[in-house]
């Protein structure tokens, strides 16, 4: 980052630093932008402890979630704590907002499940999600890519983003996946 050591009082990042290269390297670069006694939130996609990296199934659902959503490496939240903990953090608190038990859970706009239908407008939602509202959206976009109306790869492009949108959503259902865990940390005064 191009600004001077110790400069802001405090820094957040909103489902963004998941896109660094190293969770270690951008909080570190946070760490040395923050005066002391500065305070960094950050709302961090991540895998849960319930991710097993030996697991077929889990090791797909996270490929699916990097190669869809651009990201080089998803880390698991020991990981990120403990990368807080080597840019030189003090944890004030972290919590995965998405392990509530709600109603309708985060991931049910990608699931393509009409049980989670709440209002009239959400049919719009839920419909493009489904196997059939997915195939009429991406062969409508690689029918206008092939026109020259769309630009080349555009069919491509949605291709992977529902590949995202599925993994997401299996990532949700199974517990392996968290786009809210919160970790608000401090910069020591000294």
């Amino acid at each position: 980052m191009s600004f001077p050591d110790n400069s802001f009082d405090a820094v957040y990042a909103i489902e963004a630093t998941v896109h660094a290269p190293t969770l270690e390297g951008i909080y570190s670069e946070i760490f040395r932008v923050l005066k002391p006694g500065g305070v960094f939130g950050v709302y961090e996609w991540l895998m849960t402890d319930e991710y097993d990296n030996d697991n077929l199934e889990h090791r797909e659902i996270r490929l699916g979630i990097e190669q869809g959503d651009g990201i080089a490496n998803m880390c698991k939240v020991d990981e990120a704590l403990a990368a807080m903990k080597a840019a030189g953090f003090e944890m004030i608190m972290n919590e995965d907002l998405a392990a509530g038990d709600d109603e309708y859970p985060w991931w049910w706009p990608m699931a393509g499940d009409l049980s989670y239908l709440q209002y009239a407008f959400d049919f719009f939602t839920i419909a493009r999600m489904t196997n059939w509202g997915r195939f009429i959206a991406h062969n409508t976009a690689g029918f206008l890519e092939m026109i020259k109306l769309a630009p080349a790869g555009t069919k491509k492009t949605a291709d992977s983003l529902g590949l995202a949108a599925d993994c997401l959503a299996a990532g949700g259902k199974k517990h392996l996946f968290t786009p809210m865990y919160l970790m608000v940390a401090k910069k020591p005064e000294n």
